[in-house]
């Protein structure tokens, strides 16, 4: 059977020429939708085996492409998922990977040399692979090196690291936040985790995680 996709794209041209194309390589192209409102719609209503997307749409041509594929992610996670873009962005890109990365892609367009090589990416994903292009991994790549660990923290245990800067003991902690101490080694662990503090013989992870909140600016 012919897979069943639906296409958000607002330029008109591409997207009859992706409507096209898709149609002569077999592909059944159930909706063609000029913005995210309509797509998601269609998404919903038909429920396609893939779906392709550019990332800037109307209205505000930001990323409402991308964050409606997100949306897709979540509501129907049997859907696969490219993104067709002339833009890598970093936070959504990384979103849309996050914990399952199968049945995704992430394709720039200006870099799609050959329509058979993008034909070949669609039925990567919709059986459940990855194809991403080589200039996405770079910058992700290069985010992940460069990311505040400190962003990683969750709201507790940014809650826990306030009063580890205090210098609170586990009990102090635990008294002060209302959870039990079990739940506070937890969160510290979780904080030595993130900081990439390994467990050494020569080094006091707790200080250390300390100094890192400090050097950052974080009020204690």
């Amino acid at each position: 059977m012919s897979l069943r996709v639906i296409l958000a794209e607002d330029s008109v041209l591409l997207r009859d020429g992706i409507v096209r194309l898709l149609t002569a390589t077999g592909f059944d192209v159930v909706a063609a939708c000029p913005d995210a409102e309509t797509f998601l719609v269609a998404v919903r209503e038909h429920r396609p085996d893939l779906v392709v997307v550019d990332v800037r749409m109307p209205p505000t041509f930001t990323a409402e492409g991308l964050q409606a594929a997100l949306v897709v992610r979540e509501e129907l996670p049997e859907v696969a998922v490219v993104v067709l873009s002339q833009y890598v962005e970093e936070r959504y890109a990384t979103e849309l990977l996050a914990g399952r990365p199968r049945g995704v892609g992430y394709l720039l367009k200006d870099r799609v040399a050959d329509t058979s090589d993008f034909v070949d990416a669609l039925h990567q994903v919709a059986a459940g692979g990855t194809a991403l292009d080589p200039e996405v991994i770079s910058q992700l790549m290069s985010r992940a090196r460069n990311a505040d660990p400190l962003e990683r923290l969750t709201a507790r245990e940014r809650d826990v690291m306030r009063l580890m800067a205090q210098g609170r003991t586990n009990s102090a902690i635990s008294r002060e936040l209302y959870i039990g101490e079990g739940a506070v080694e937890k969160n510290v662990s979780s904080i030595f985790t993130k900081l990439d503090l390994p467990p050494t013989g020569d080094d006091h992870r707790r200080v250390l995680a300390v100094l890192q909140w400090l050097d950052h600016g974080e009020a204690s």
